[in-house]
C-alpha cells in the first residue's frame, strides 16, 4: 500500500487533488451571470449562491466563511469572483488572495448594471485563469497532506454493518498518516455523543461535543417538533433502521477509531491533523459543503440503498455495502463494498483496496460524480434576510 500520491501543490503549502478554476457568484442577483461565466469556459467550475445581501450577524459570518473556504479550498488553483457591489467583493476576494488562491472578479458596478457586459468580462477573465493553470503539473505528495471529509446518506442497515465502518477504517489509515478527517452531522451523534465524548482529545473536546447534540436536539424540541419520524427517515426506517440512536451509532462508525482533536462549526477548517468532529447540519449537501469549506480535498459518502449529492469541488467518493445498490447503481456507486457482508473478503482486505481507490482518485482517477457532472454545492442558513 502507497503512502503517496499524485497532487498539485500550492504556493501555500496545501496540495490539491485536482486543478479548478472556481467561477463562484456571492450575491443572488449575480447568479445567472455566474452560471453563463461557468458554462462558457472549459476547465471551471461553477458556484453560485442564492443569497449575500441582506444577512446579518451570525448567519452574514457563516455564509461569508462558506464563500472564502470553497474559493479557498486547496482543489481550486484560480478563482473569479463574480459580485454586485464593489465594496463586498472586494472584501470577499481580498481574504481568498490572502490565503494563497489566485483571484480575478468582476462586477456589476463595473459595468453599470448590464449583466451581459458583466458577462463579456467574465469570460475573457475566467478563461485567462483557465488557460494559466492549465501549466501546472501533478507530483508525488504524501498523504499527510489529505484533508477527508466522511459523510453518509440514506443510509439502511448496511449502513451500520459494515459502509460506514469500511469507511472508519480508512479514515484510521489517513489520520495514522498524519492527514485529517473531518466528520459531521451533529443530530446524528445523538444517543452516542458518550462514545464519541471518551475518544475527546481533552476534557473541553469532550464537552463540546456533549453540548452540540444538546444544543441541535433542544432547538426543534423548542418549536414543538417531534423527532421521531423525522430522523430517522423513511427511507432510512425502510432500510431497517428503526430509532434515532440506532441510525447514530452506525453513523459514528464512518469516522473511524482515533481520538477527536477538536469539535469545528460548520465549514472551520481545522487547525492540525488527527480527526475532527463538525457540528453542522444532518443535511447531506448542506453538510458536505461544509467540509469543502474547511479544506477538505476529498469526500466519502457512504449509502445503502444509493444517493447521488456530490461536491462540486472535490471530487465525492461513493461507497455501498448493500448487496444490491453497486449493481443496481453501476454508474453512481465509486466503491462496492458488499463482499464484506457476503463473506467473501476480510473487512481489511476491502479497506486496503478503498485506501488505493481514494490515492487513485486523488491522483486524478474520476468519480462517476465528476463524469456525470452531479456536483454541487449548497450554503447553509442560520436566520432571516432583512
Amino acid at each position: 500500500m502507497t503512502d503517496s500520491f499524485l497532487g498539485y501543490r500550492r504556493a501555500n503549502g496545501a496540495v490539491g487533488v485536482r486543478n479548478h478554476v472556481l467561477v463562484l457568484g456571492i450575491n443572488g442577483l449575480a447568479g445567472a451571470a455566474t452560471r453563463r461565466i461557468g458554462r462558457a469556459v472549459r476547465g471551471t467550475v461553477t458556484v453560485a449562491t442564492p443569497y449575500g445581501r441582506g444577512q446579518i450577524g451570525p448567519d452574514a459570518e457563516i455564509h461569508r466563511r462558506q464563500l472564502i473556504g470553497l474559493a479557498g479550498n486547496p482543489n481550486v488553483a484560480a478563482a473569479l469572483i463574480v459580485g454586485v457591489d464593489r465594496k463586498t467583493l472586494d472584501s470577499v476576494a481580498d481574504a481568498v488572495a490572502a490565503g494563497g488562491t489566485t483571484v480575478e472578479t468582476v462586477a456589476l458596478d463595473d459595468v453599470h448594471e448590464d449583466a451581459l457586459a458583466l458577462t463579456d468580462v467574465g469570460i475573457k477573465k475566467a478563461a485567462q485563469l483557465a488557460r494559466s493553470v492549465s501549466n501546472q503539473r501533478r507530483e508525488p505528495c504524501p498523504v499527510s497532506a489529505l484533508r477527508v471529509g466522511v459523510e453518509c446518506g440514506h443510509s439502511d442497515a448496511t449502513s451500520g454493518l459494515a459502509g460506514n465502518p469500511l469507511v472508519g477504517k480508512v479514515s484510521d489509515r489517513v489520520v495514522d498518516s498524519g492527514g485529517a478527517v473531518m466528520f459531521g452531522e451533529t443530530l446524528e451523534w445523538l444517543g452516542a455523543e458518550h462514545l464519541l465524548a471518551r475518544r475527546g482529545a481533552r476534557p473541553e473536546v469532550a464537552k463540546a461535543i456533549t453540548d452540540a447534540v444538546a444544543r441541535r436536539e433542544a432547538y426543534p424540541a423548542s418549536l414543538g417538533i417531534d423527532l421521531l419520524g423525522n430522523n430517522p427517515g423513511q427511507e432510512n426506517i425502510r432500510g431497517g433502521l428503526s430509532t434515532i440512536e440506532e441510525k447514530s451509532l452506525g453513523a459514528v462508525a464512518k469516522g473511524g477509531s482515533r481520538p477527536i482533536a477538536a469539535v469545528l462549526g460548520h465549514a472551520e477548517a481545522p487547525t492540525g491533523r488527527g480527526l475532527h468532529v463538525m457540528d453542522g447540519p444532518g443535511y447531506s449537501p448542506e453538510s458536505i459543503t461544509g467540509f469543502v469549506a474547511a479544506g477538505a480535498q476529498l469526500v466519502f459518502f457512504t449509502t445503502g440503498p444509493g444517493n447521488s449529492y456530490c461536491s462540486a469541488i472535490a471530487p465525492t467518493i461513493k461507497v455501498s455495502a448493500h448487496p444490491q445498490t453497486p449493481g443496481r447503481l453501476p454508474e453512481q456507486i465509486d466503491f462496492d463494498g458488499s463482499a464484506i457482508l457476503s463473506g467473501r473478503e476480510e473487512a481489511e482486505a476491502v479497506a486496503a483496496r478503498l485506501h488505493t481507490h481514494m490515492l487513485a482518485v486523488a491522483s486524478g482517477s474520476a468519480t462517476w460524480g465528476e463524469i456525470l457532472g452531479e456536483g454541487d454545492e449548497v450554503f447553509v442558513r442560520l436566520g432571516p434576510s432583512l
